[in-house]
């Protein structure tokens, strides 16, 4: 056999992310070159990858396939983003995926890449049955507090979907408000599957509109913290005063504002937030 180029191999199906033919690897296992045995260890590891996250992904189904044997479908995962930053929305999605729908890499979305984040929500997006994301503004955040801003946004979010979940997973929430059955699972962005989409597209989302608050308010960096307290943010916020868009119920953006702090506000077991409409968005269901 021709000696093989192994420049071409790696380039090809290490680094083009192809399946190794396996007369190809036979050959490679016969070839007493370094490189050949570096390509073949590269290809093992890869496969070892692929079948943890084919575990992983098997496993975040859990929640999902204990309904599918009940006969219920359409599940929605509910998740949101951004209650702790101290300016822009707090941001909620709600997404159902066709039954045994994965794609690789789909996690709590803190726990994956901005560029893949942004790669998978496309492929949410474009493969759900329906999804849909909705905000509430920080005036609200402000009126409600935090806790029931992210309520509300949570609810709006399922109410966006066009059609009725038979059941909602929520990240350790419960919707008391909303007559689907649910199922409150805490980090249930790292246990189901449908809540972790979720989570990337209310995260993802979120995002882009701080970077569109960037362009209007650049003296903050929203569009490198997206709002978050960080050290970088209070400077701005203590140099520079708050935005419009900062939430004036956080003790930081008071302390700039030279206010009192607010006493800490606890949800009322049994409450119900108010019900303004909706600002979402989403597809119909398929």
């Amino acid at each position: 056999m021709p000696e093989l180029r192994l420049s071409e191999i790696r380039t090809r199906y290490i680094e083009g992310d192809r399946p190794l033919p396996t007369a190809l690897e036979l050959a490679l296992r016969a070839d007493p070159r370094a490189g050949a045995h570096a390509i073949l260890q590269a290809v093992e590891r890869r496969r070892r990858e692929r079948r943890a996250e084919g575990q992983r992904l098997r496993w975040m189904l859990e929640f999902e396939r204990e309904l599918w044997k009940r006969d219920v479908v359409v599940i929605a995962g509910v998740d949101e983003a951004g209650m702790s930053p101290l300016a822009g929305p707090v941001a909620a999605a709600a997404v159902v995926l066709k039954p045994e729908w994965r794609a690789p890499g789909v996690n709590d979305s803190k726990q994956v890449l901005p560029e893949r984040r942004a790669e998978l929500a496309q492929v949410i997006k474009r493969e759900a049955r329906a999804w849909a994301v909705a905000f509430v503004e920080p005036e609200e955040i402000d009126r409600l507090n935090i806790y029931w801003a992210g309520i509300a946004a949570m609810r709006r979010a399922v109410e966006a979907l066009g059609l009725t979940p038979e059941h909602l997973l929520i990240d350790a929430r419960t919707l008391r408000d909303v007559a689907v059955e649910q199922t409150r699972i805490v980090k249930g962005d790292e246990r189901s599957l449908s809540i972790a989409a979720a989570s990337i597209l209310a995260k993802t989302e979120r995002d882009a509109r701080m970077l569109e608050l960037d362009r209007t308010y650049p003296d903050y960096g929203f569009a490198r913290h997206k709002g978050y307290p960080v050290r970088e943010h209070v400077a701005a916020l203590r140099q520079h005063g708050a935005c419009p868009v900062h939430r004036r119920s956080f003790a930081p953006v008071r302390e700039a504002l030279g206010l009192p702090p607010l006493e800490r506000l606890k949800a009322p077991a049994g409450s119900k937030e108010p019900s303004p409409k909706p600002k979402a968005r989403g597809i119909a269901p398929k």
